[in-house]
């Protein structure tokens, strides 16, 4: 199975979300701290080239990928990559179950501000406050979001491509 965690800039609750995935977070609802925050890997670093690149994160206990990508505005990314994914698997009989999980629901005003100051107009003074506060908000979101992404990747037998909009998150 292949998991891709998905939202406007990919580096934020994308991270986040790969990183509670791949247990490299608590495994719990409770609010991370600053260092925690700050730790998870390719939290707040990655940049406008790597928008629409799918990043691997690592591979989780079940010897699931876990990827993540950054779609911008482009409402129509992720149905291409379902379209080109269910392509490829009638082409070459590749069964591999494929899940997109939509991680913007999570976001909270604070990252959505911090990760504009830190990434759009590079002033981090401003923008990583605001990012670590947002991601202490958001942080037990983003744990349920996880584990409901998991739990319909095991249970969901019907579907080769499956992409979670995750809107009771909001």
């Amino acid at each position: 199975m292949i998991y891709i965690y998905n939202d406007y800039g990919g580096t934020h609750t994308t991270s986040m979300a790969a990183a509670y995935h791949l247990k490299q977070l608590p495994q719990s609802e409770r609010k991370l701290t600053t260092e925690e925050i700050l730790n998870v890997k390719f939290f707040n670093k990655l940049t406008h080239a790597d928008f629409g690149k799918l990043i691997l994160h690592g591979t989780d206990e079940d010897g699931n990928l876990v990827y993540t990508i950054g779609r911008k505005k482009n409402k129509l990314l992720v149905p291409a990559l379902k379209e080109m994914s269910l392509l490829l698997q009638e082409k070459f009989k590749f069964d591999e179950k494929i899940i997109f999980s939509n991680t913007s629901p999570t976001v909270p005003p604070a990252m959505t501000l911090g990760g504009f100051f830190s990434r759009g107009i590079k002033i981090d003074f401003i923008g990583v406050p605001l990012l670590v506060k947002g991601a202490k908000q958001c942080c037990d979101n983003v744990f349920r979001l996880v584990e409901n992404t998991k739990e319909i990747g095991k249970t969901s037998f019907n579907e080769n491509v499956i992409i979670l909009e995750n809107e009771m998150y909001k």
